[in-house]
């Protein structure tokens, strides 16, 4: 409903850009200043509230087309959509000849818009409109503890029937190195878990160098449900063992047979459902791996986790309209099915998350935490406390089942997100839209923990 709504209010903007193209009004004096200042201090009264002031900046056939209670109106309607104004992320601009536009690209709660402004030669606003931002500035960037120039990088496959594309990253010298494989969160990610529009995250990314900067050599691929989406889908019980662990193992066995690699000194590195799957591939590898990394791994089901991060993002700010409630009730439905003792093979994945009966059946009977506590294996595990997606709940648990256990260490981090990604703000989706990397202590952290 959300998107539907913003629809709207994006077509509205566009037909009334178009009439003030065509304005054959009088002219109103010429405001002074940049464009781009001028385009901040409009975003700034609208953040403010003071529609009054920010209409005196419009010209004459904008004032009649978005009065001040238009205007307002306008404003309330887009923050419904994606949640209160919290900062301007960057602003530039474009030369149209007879116009100037400014794009002020905009963190909302819940999303960033790039807030169009179109300037006629008077410097007065001809034309507004919002859009999903498409800042092309947001591109990946190499975070400062990584040293590419000083890594070695190989292409390899994982797997034979399901073979997968990787990246082998190996620091500089003979080695023998220690060795991490880097297993997914949910989705079909790629090698890097890039995330955001212009793939401004990636966190594999960050960790492969950054460990392999450190003297660690890092192993990460595309994911199944990436590469064999609807092969994955043609199965009649499909599980995490298809999307997740037979891949992790094979990569282990990839990275005993590299020259450059102690076999003796080769670890997994879960994030997210990787990391709730990291005890269940120890226990299939454990005279194989050296250890787990666990970050931001959840210890409650999943479906809980689900309905848990869904209520979060309904009440962002501050309220729940009711198309947000009835989405809630009817993940309930779901989640009833998919606890039901009763569930049945043949139940369509349309009641279970999309995600068919065997996936859940196969999920009920396994507790990461509890699994863990039964590995002679050393483990390392991580949490970031403003993750709303994997909570300190989750961290809690870890730490009350094997917080005690010989060669366990848990760390948390106050400031960093599910990404680990420093920030100030209540975690949301849209600081995931904008560049940012791994915190270097996480990633000194994980390679002085390997290296002792």
């Amino acid at each position: 409903m959300r998107k539907i709504k913003l629809l709207a209010v994006l077509l509205l903007f566009t037909l009334l850009l178009v009439a003030c193209n065509k304005d054959p009004a009088p002219t109103l004096p010429p405001q002074e200043g940049e464009i781009a200042d001028l385009a901040n201090e409009f975003v700034a009264k609208l953040k403010n509230e003071d529609f009054t002031s920010a209409v005196g900046f419009f010209d004459t056939v904008m004032k009649k087309e978005l009065p001040v209670s238009r205007l307002e109106e306008v404003w309330k309607t887009v923050e419904e959509q994606v949640g209160a104004f919290q900062s301007i992320t960057e602003t530039r601009t474009e030369d149209m000849g007879q116009a100037e536009i400014a794009i002020v690209t905009a963190r909302f709660a819940q999303n960033l818009l790039d807030i169009r402004i179109t300037f006629n030669q008077d410097k007065r606003i001809s034309g507004l409109y919002f859009v999903p931002a498409q800042n092309q500035t947001t591109a990946y960037k190499t975070p400062p503890y990584a040293h590419p120039a000083k890594l070695e990088e190989i292409e390899v496959t994982i797997g034979e029937e399901w073979a997968l594309p990787g990246t082998l990253t190996i620091p500089q010298g003979s080695g023998p190195f220690p060795a991490v494989v880097l297993v997914h969160g949910s989705g079909p990610n790629d090698r890097d878990e890039t995330i955001g529009i212009n793939g401004a995250v990636k966190p594999f990314k960050d960790l492969a160098w950054g460990l392999a900067s450190q003297g660690v050599a890092v192993l990460r691929y595309d994911k199944r449900t990436k590469v064999y989406p609807d092969k994955l889908a043609a199965l009649s019980n499909f599980t995490v063992q298809e999307e997740t662990i037979a891949d992790a193992l094979a990569a282990v066995e990839l990275l005993s047979q590299q020259k450059k690699i102690d076999p003796k000194k080769i670890y997994v590195l879960g994030h997210s459902l990787g990391g709730m799957l990291a005890p269940r591939i120890g226990a299939a590898a454990e005279d194989k791996l050296a250890g787990l990394v666990i970050l931001a791994g959840p210890t409650r089901p999943l479906e809980e986790l689900i309905l848990e991060q869904t209520k979060y993002l309904a009440n962002a700010d501050g309220s729940t309209t009711e198309q947000e409630a009835a989405s809630i009730r009817q993940l309930e439905a779901q989640i009833v099915n998919i606890q039901d003792p009763n569930l049945s093979p043949s139940t369509p994945p349309t009641e279970l998350f999309n995600a068919p009966a065997s996936y859940w059946l196969d999920l009920r009977s396994y507790n990461p935490a509890e699994t863990a506590k039964n590995l002679n294996l050393p483990m390392l595990i991580l949490q970031g406390e403003r993750d709303y997606q994997v909570t300190m709940t989750d961290f809690a648990k870890w730490q009350q089942t094997i917080g005690e256990q010989s060669g366990v260490q848990l760390k948390s981090y106050p400031g960093l997100n599910h990404l680990f990604i420093k920030g100030e703000q209540p975690s949301l989706p849209a600081e995931y839209e904008e560049p940012g990397n791994v915190a270097q202590e996480v990633i000194t952290d994980i390679a002085t923990w390997l290296q002792k």
